[in-house]
């Protein structure tokens, strides 16, 4: 099937949005299949910066559509907003966008519990969550209380849902708001947005499957990235889904037999936002270095972004848990100017070396990064369309970073234009089915 995974292969922000919008044109569908509105896209186009949280960046391409899976959790107040934006920008929605029928919604209640439980949990074990709601409305997910757009666009089912979640959730409520109020709030937002969200509402899996099965091609876009994912990032600090490429099938419905090829996009160094281990970081001038001229801030949060060298057992790890077949290498071009580029190519703890990511958050602690050196370079130029055009040092950094991966770069990405963009490879990036 001519269909492609894309996904981020450090702790999310390796420019998957610029990749999505990029090969979106050659495209006809674009799936989110993960993740809620804490994740933030930032794409370029027209000279136009758009942030996009729930939205799949293919909407910025005309003629396109796109479609927001079961597996993603969306806030239908922050959905409404973000269609409204969009629209008055001069971007077509309408007959372009569709939403799962079986996707979950985030209310306010979420949302307090997310903070509370933030709080809660204190100093260093606070695990940097945006607060959007986007764990505790996964919970209820997973204890079938949950409540997702069919139900609410159910004007018999919703209310007795609704009245379920908020009796299993009156104390922790309660202690910063009150039930009558979040209750009064939600139906009120409810009466508005059902007649809005109705021609969003799709049966999203018969859909993609069959637009497979006519030829169609689909990109499936992940959110964060695989070392934040629920099960292979560094638990307790990740998000609350399966950004890998595993979870296509459960985000969306659609068998891993009609996948095509999986992309994985990577940073030119690492960044991570929020708490966690992240064993290769630079809290001096050069780490502040690569935050002002990366632009490091989250497109969600504002945060400053947690910068450090390229990590290539992080990396690894990412193409082994994905079978990733691609690679895209994204913002090569804040390098310029750093000499020596670092890279960390193993791991030392406890008096030995290790060449994979430990599982134990306690190695993990404990571990201190083994160094390569690389040349450094100078300024790239954004006309560069060939590999030949890149300075020798920068070809140098890219080769040594692809024989330790085991894998080429098929994408060179050196703006944030999606024209700023080297393709190395003649052959399709499509897959099966091409």
């Amino acid at each position: 099937m001519p269909s492609i995974v894309i996904v981020g292969t450090q702790w999310g922000d390796e420019g998957k949005g610029k990749i999505v919008h990029l090969l979106g044109k050659e495209a006809d569908l674009i799936v989110r299949y993960q993740g809620g509105p804490n994740a933030g896209h930032t794409v370029v186009f027209d000279g136009k910066k758009f942030v996009l949280h729930l939205i799949p960046a293919g909407i910025l391409i005309p003629g396109k559509t796109c479609v927001i899976g079961n597996g993603v959790v969306v806030d239908p107040l922050s959905f409404a907003e973000e269609v409204r934006l969009l629209e008055r920008r001069k971007i077509r929605i309408r007959g372009r966008l569709f939403i799962s029928e079986q996707a979950h919604l985030i209310f306010p209640y979420h949302k307090i519990l997310d903070v509370a439980r933030e709080e809660a949990r204190g100093g260093s074990e606070k695990i940097g969550t945006t607060r959007k709601g986007i764990g505790p409305a996964y919970a209820d997910k997973v204890e079938r209380v949950g409540i997702r757009l069919i139900d609410y666009l159910e004007p018999e089912t919703f209310p007795k849902l609704l009245e379920q979640n908020l009796a299993l959730k009156r104390g922790a409520i309660n202690r910063t708001s009150s039930v009558g109020k979040i209750r009064k709030e939600i139906l009120r937002q409810a009466g508005s947005l059902r007649p809005f969200l109705q021609p969003f509402a799709r049966d999203a899996s018969r859909f993609l499957n069959q637009a497979l099965d006519r030829g169609r091609k689909v990109i499936f876009e992940s959110a964060q990235g695989t070392l934040l994912d629920i099960d292979f990032g560094t638990y307790p600090y990740v998000t609350s889904s399966n950004p890998i490429a595993g979870a296509v099938g459960a985000g969306c419905g659609v068998g891993p037999g009609k996948i095509g090829s999986v992309l994985g996009i990577v940073k030119a160094y690492t960044t991570r936002v929020g708490e966690g281990p992240f064993p290769t970081e630079l809290t001096d001038a050069m780490g502040e270095f690569l935050r002002a001229s990366g632009k490091e801030f989250g497109a969600t949060t504002g945060r400053a972004r947690r910068c450090g060298w390229f990590d290539a057992l992080v990396v690894r790890r990412a193409i082994q848990v994905n079978g990733i077949s691609d690679l895209a290498l994204t913002k090569l071009d804040v390098l310029a100017g750093v000499d020596p580029i670092r890279v960390c190519v193993g791991y030392r703890y406890g008096g030995r070396r290790l060449d994979h990511f430990p599982n134990s958050r306690r190695v993990l602690d404990g571990c201190e990064p083994v160094y390569a050196d690389m040349p450094g370079f100078g300024d790239i130029s954004k006309e560069a369309r060939r590999f030949e055009d890149l300075p020798g040092n920068a070809r140098k950094y890219i080769r040594f970073l692809e024989k330790i991966l085991g894998l080429k770069f098929s994408l060179i990405s050196l703006g944030r234009s999606r024209d700023e963009t080297i393709r190395r490879s003649a052959r399709s990036l499509w897959g099966r089915g091409a």
